[in-house]
């Protein structure tokens, strides 16, 4: 059986609907992965109203770890730029990030040696509570939800 056989599909879905957006970002390349991720961070602590210096707890955490797979799946595999937006409805997180490649769908990696790519997906479906992709008119969109726990936000440090 060849890898590709043993790749999986991801389920074509659409992610909870009407969830209002948080933030959103353009990637044209790599290098600008860092700032997603700080601008994730930013966005999550100002939607539960922490300060910004606040380090986020697991789950903000995998929400950064998913974008950056997300994101980076779309830029190697994709047509950039690509798009990701946070959506927030109470404690309900849904990264979507879309690119403008409307041939192909996303894969879920099989059975691959280490080093080979194709991680992604195996990591958000980790991670997140539910994931799956769509096709708009103009782009494929891959999305991961998120629940963040019942819980105080922390203060500040030194408050």
């Amino acid at each position: 059986m060849s890898t590709s056989e043993r790749d999986g599909d991801l389920v074509a879905s659409r992610p909870p609907a009407h969830l209002p957006t948080v933030s959103g970002w353009t990637l044209d390349s790599a290098a600008e992965l860092s700032g997603l991720r700080a601008g994730i961070r930013r966005a999550v602590n100002s939607a539960v109203g922490r300060a910004d210096d606040v380090p986020l707890d697991d789950v903000p955490e995998h929400m950064c770890l998913v974008a950056t797979e997300l994101a980076t799946n779309g830029l190697e595999h994709g047509a950039p730029p690509v798009q990701v937006r946070l959506h927030r409805d109470g404690s309900t997180f849904v990264l979507d990030v879309a690119d403008r490649d409307l041939r192909d769908e996303p894969r879920v990696a099989g059975d691959r040696p280490f080093g080979r790519g194709g991680f992604g997906l195996v990591i958000a479906r980790r991670l997140a509570v539910d994931v799956g992709w769509y096709r708009s008119a103009e782009a494929k969109h891959v999305w991961a939800q998120f629940t963040l726990p019942d819980e105080a936000p922390p203060s500040r440090p030194g408050a």
